[in-house]
């Protein structure tokens, strides 16, 4: 069995479009309320390139809520739609070049607001460090998975080229090690 290693900074200040496919197959561990370390693997993820990709919560412009996004990669952008759901993003990237992943799945946990709600997601997530942080963290052990990829879901509002990006990463089964 290969050896659990928790992801360090290098890993997420990368371009998101490596990123995103590249977390596939990672554990993302939650130490939860009961102090039980719980270990999810990462099934389905989105990217979302920043100020220019119009699907992009970036393409705005830096605001209060997406301040975290003009971080170093690594950090959580956490926020609430739909008045409903948490979504789980990291921050990927350099300093001022804002991109995120968005988790779209854990293996049995399809659709990122099942994601946030099997985790305990909320807003005092926003910003945690996924290197330091001693409840949340992303192990790499070593599984290279098979992925296709797709167009992005639920973004009509950004336009034809932007919705048709093939920006949504999923694990195709079996992997391989």
């Amino acid at each position: 069995m290969a050896e659990i290693i928790r992801l360090k900074r290098e890993f997420f200040t990368r371009d998101v479009l490596e990123v995103a496919p590249d977390l596939l197959s990672k554990t993302l561990a939650i130490k939860a309320v009961d102090e039980e370390i719980r270990r999810y693997v990462i099934s389905e993820t989105e990217a979302y390139r920043g100020e220019e990709d119009k699907a992009c919560h970036a393409s705005k412009g830096r605001t209060g809520r997406t301040e975290i996004m003009y971080y170093e990669g690594g950090r959580l952008y956490v926020y609430f739609v739909y008045g409903m759901h948490w979504m789980l993003n990291i921050v990927t990237s350099g300093k001022d070049n804002p991109q995120a992943v968005l988790i779209r799945g854990l293996e049995n946990f399809p659709g990122p607001g099942r994601v946030t709600k099997i985790l305990g997601i909320d807003r005092s997530f926003y910003g945690e460090d996924l290197v330091t942080s001693g409840r949340i963290w992303i192990e790499d052990q070593g599984v290279k998975p098979v992925f296709k990829t797709g167009t992005r879901i639920g973004i009509d509002y950004a336009g034809e080229f932007w919705k048709t990006k093939p920006w949504r990463y999923y694990l195709d089964y079996p992997w391989t090690i």
